[in-house]
């Protein structure tokens, strides 16, 4: 478990430092107590209070990025949970967990930003974990309640087995605007920003510009 305070990052301010936590922490709707967002309209929030990763993705970081110290430990994506076990393509858009005393509820997948470029010093880094799918997913917060390290995950339900997280963020990744399975995907329970994502994409058959997000301003 991690958290992070907003800090300098280049020429903005973020809190993807996230640093390992010792002990019981309380988690509420917001997030992990003591955890901080820089900007709120895009990061954080009931739907993205808590950012889980898969900690089985390092080894392939570090093969495509040797050397980068960052990946030494858990944290370098600004994870607050580095969960072994399970990855994208094993965990579904609705699922409901219960870890420690907490209830949550997997909302959706990381659209990853810019900032990865400026954590890492790469570029084009968050293009590559776009691309790669290996971009973790997000957490709502059901039921308040205490986390602490090496909690074990129940899966509690799992309403829609068929929609796995990598398999929606391949939907975007490929620019897919398929009538088909966009109508099978607006009729999960998507967050805000993915339904308007994908209710755009079956309007208009076009893809959102990525440029900003990916690139920055």
């Amino acid at each position: 478990m991690l958290r992070g305070a907003v800090q300098p990052l280049g020429r903005i301010t973020s809190a993807i430092d996230k640093h390992p936590v010792s002990g019981p922490v309380t988690v509420t709707a917001a997030g992990i107590d003591g955890d901080a967002q820089a900007d709120r309209r895009v990061h954080g929030g009931v739907d993205k209070a808590v950012h889980c990763y898969a900690r089985a993705h390092y080894p392939a970081w570090r093969l495509e990025l040797a050397d980068c110290a960052l990946l030494e430990q858990p944290g370098a994506f600004g994870e607050n949970l580095s969960i072994d076990g399970i990855d994208e393509t094993s965990v579904c858009i609705g699922d409901r967990w219960r870890i420690g005393s907490a209830l949550f509820t997997v909302t959706q997948g990381r659209q990853p930003c810019y900032k990865l470029n400026l954590r890492f010093g790469v570029g084009d880094m968050a293009a590559r974990v776009q691309d790669s799918l290996r971009a973790g997913w997000y957490l709502r917060v059901e039921t308040p309640g205490i986390i602490a390290a090496g909690d074990m995950i129940e899966l509690v339900a799992r309403p829609h087995a068929q929609h796995s997280i990598a398999a929606l963020l391949a939907l975007i990744r490929d620019r897919d605007t398929d009538a088909q399975r966009i109508a099978a995907v607006l009729a999960l329970p998507l967050t805000p920003s993915w339904r308007r994502l994908f209710e755009r994409r079956a309007q208009t058959q076009g893809v959102e510009d990525w440029s900003g997000r990916l690139e920055g301003g």
